[in-house]
This record gives C-alpha cells, sequence and structure tokens, in this order.
C-alpha cells in the first residue's frame, strides 16, 4: 500500500485534473484535494472555462472543515482577477493552512505571485511535489500561454512498411478497434481536428467523436486551398460541431459565399497559392483554439512536419505489410534531409500496444534546435 505523503495526495489531485482534459478550452486543467486531520475533506477539479476553478469546488465540498487544512493542487493558485476571483484569495479567506502546488503557472498574470500571495499572508507553501507530472497534464496551456498558437498532435496510422493506404488508395482499415477507440479519445481531448482536403474527397468523413459514453466533438478544421470542399460532404452537412474552411485569399469569392451560405466558417491565410500554415496557426490562436490533433493524409502531415508546426505525434503501425512502391500513399512525404543527422527525432518517447497494433508518442526535435 502506498504511504500517505504530499505525493500521494498530488496523485490524486493529477487524476482529478486528468479527468477534465479537453473541457477546458484554453484555460489549464487543475485539480485539488483538501486534507484535515487525515481525512479528505473537498476535492475539485476546473470543469469548463469561465467556471469555478478546482480550488473553489474543493473549499466549497470541504466547507467549515477548509479551515486548518491543507490544499493540494496541481498548478499554482491564480492572484489575479480574470472571469473569476482570484484563487489564492480564497484560500486565504477559508484559513487553509498549508498550500502544495504542484507545478508554477506560466501565465504571466501569476507566474510565481499566486505563491508569494499565500506566503505574505503566513500559509505554508511547498512547491515542485511532482512537477513533471503536473507540467505534463497541461502541455497544451503551456505551449499557447508563450506562443499564442495551438499545440498540435500529429497522428497517423500506417503499415509496417509506412502506407497509409494501398496503392488503390483503400485505406479502411489499417489499425484495429483498439487504436481507433483510443483515437477517439484524443478527439475528446483536442479542441480542434485538422484534415487537408484530399482527405474529405477521398473518404468524406465526419470528424466527430464516436464512443460509447457522450463526449466532446472537436471543431473541424479542413485545409482546401481553392475550395474544392464539396456542399453535399459531410463535414458540410454535419452540425454537429463547427466546420472551419483555411484558404487562401486567391480563393473563389463564389465558392467562399456558398460555403458560408451552408453554415461554414471560411477563413483566408496568406495570399499564395497553397495555404500559409503558419499564419493559419497564428489566426487559430486568435481564436482561442489552444489543442489540434492532426488527422491529415500524407501531403499535410508532411507539410506541418516540414514547417515545424507538429509539438507532438502519435504513430500507429499495424503488422501489416501492403507494398505497392510509389503507387502507395506515404505516412509523411516532404522533401527530406540530405545528412541523418538533420533528421527529425522524437524524443521522450513511449510506446504502448493495442492489440496487435504498437503506438510510438514522442515529441519532434527539430535539427536546428539547441539541446
Amino acid at each position: 500500500m502506498e504511504l500517505l505523503n504530499d505525493e500521494y495526495y498530488m496523485r490524486l489531485a493529477i487524476q482529478l485534473a486528468g479527468g477534465a482534459a479537453g473541457q477546458t478550452g484554453i484555460n489549464p486543467v487543475v485539480g485539488c484535494v483538501l486534507v484535515k486531520d487525515g481525512r479528505i475533506v473537498g476535492m475539485g477539479a476546473h470543469l469548463k472555462r469561465g467556471t469555478a476553478h478546482a480550488e473553489i469546488h474543493a473549499l466549497q465540498m470541504a466547507g467549515a472543515e477548509a479551515e486548518g487544512s491543507t490544499a493540494y493542487v496541481t498548478l499554482e493558485p491564480c492572484s489575479h482577477f480574470g472571469i473569476t476571483p482570484p484563487c489564492s484569495d480564497r484560500l486565504i479567506k477559508e484559513k487553509v493552512k498549508r498550500v502544495v502546488v504542484g507545478s508554477e503557472d506560466p501565465n504571466p498574470l501569476v507566474a510565481g505571485t499566486g505563491i508569494e500571495r499565500l506566503r505574505q499572508h503566513g500559509l505554508e507553501v511547498v512547491t515542485g511535489v511532482l512537477a513533471e507530472a503536473c507540467r505534463e497534464l497541461n502541455e497544451t496551456f503551456n505551449h499557447f500561454i508563450g506562443s499564442k498558437r495551438p499545440f498540435v498532435t500529429m497522428k497517423t496510422a500506417s503499415t509496417l512498411d509506412g502506407k497509409i493506404a494501398s496503392r488503390t488508395g483503400d485505406s479502411k482499415w489499417i489499425t484495429n478497434a483498439e487504436s481507433r477507440t483510443y483515437v477517439h479519445n484524443l478527439r475528446h481531448r483536442h479542441q480542434a481536428i485538422m484534415v487537408g482536403i484530399g482527405t474529405v474527397l477521398a473518404d468524406d468523413p465526419l470528424l466527430t467523436t464516436r464512443l460509447d459514453v457522450p463526449a466532446l466533438h472537436p471543431i473541424r478544421l479542413i485545409i482546401d486551398s481553392t475550395l474544392r470542399l464539396p456542399l453535399e460532404s459531410k463535414v458540410v452537412t454535419d452540425r454537429t460541431a463547427e466546420t472551419l474552411v483555411l484558404t487562401t485569399e486567391n480563393a473563389s469569392e463564389s465558392s467562399k459565399q456558398r460555403l458560408e451560405a451552408a453554415g461554414v466558417t471560411v477563413i483566408s491565410c496568406g495570399s499564395g497559392p497553397q495555404v500559409d500554415l503558419s499564419k493559419a496557426m497564428e489566426l487559430l490562436g486568435g481564436r482561442d483554439i489552444a489543442s489540434i490533433l492532426l488527422e491529415g493524409g500524407g501531403t499535410l502531415n508532411g507539410a506541418m512536419l516540414e514547417q515545424r508546426l507538429v509539438n507532438k505525434i502519435h504513430l500507429f503501425f499495424a503488422p501489416k505489410i501492403i507494398g505497392g512502391g510509389r503507387q502507395s500513399l506515404d505516412t509523411m512525404p516532404f522533401a527530406g534531409f540530405d545528412r541523418m543527422e538533420e533528421a527529425i527525432r522524437l524524443e521522450r518517447t513511449t510506446v504502448q500496444q493495442f492489440g496487435e497494433d504498437v503506438c510510438v508518442t514522442g515529441y519532434p526535435r527539430y535539427s536546428s534546435e539547441v539541446r
């Protein structure tokens, strides 16, 4: 049995926070556990942007028991007035005695001031408990708050010889049902899902989340430089989720008007022949989209990697070999590098198995980045 200590209760707070992944928009996920005299007296998680934070839920559950308690919080309590009042002030008001913090808040409006405020009012504050695990909870938030651009997770599935479709274009199904269920969980946890127009024309996908329980549907992002998206495609006719089409300033105005009349939002990203993907990320960040699941075809995958716009990668491999040479579709084709030392490396890799399928997850380090 695990010993009762600060790490034990912080793990409970991490579990609470992780359960709300995908629900908080551009806000971080946060968990809080209140402990007094060896008993848990309050628990809470941040559930939705603009609503009460984790500390407030936990304090409300604890009631009078909050006085003299220890609060375990995965992220530094906020110290500023935003949509909601500062959590640090509420912890002080309820006479919490001790606060254990997992990770500091990178938001410039907080950035250590919440911790300092608590200490100034006589609360004991311990920091850095399971810090890395707490930071990983909010990798999308941490990226967005610093860059104002979405954190992009690329998911792709291929055969062992790196093909995402046969020479005839058939791609259903490369991976098994277990892998596909995991991918739908990823959709639930991301604000948006992005594909290229080639994928829409070939497969006519819904791009929604389909699980055995109700789940969140991501905003659908279609990269379509010349506005070829058919009005009868499912991403247009299905209103389960919002659809945004990213195109260029040179796209047909009449096509744009037809799509907008059908309920699609069309966004111009640059004046070149192809969508300026970097500009697209900037504009999507301006719309408060903090996380994107990239499920594009090989061309879009390659372009996003080539422009260094991918932050995390899930590579699913099915134990199949399809062959087909150049007639088959590759996972992520792009111009490539002259030397092996220039290759994009995956760091902090993990491996999961779903039945006979294998998923390699990692974070790309591009060749010019400093270690």
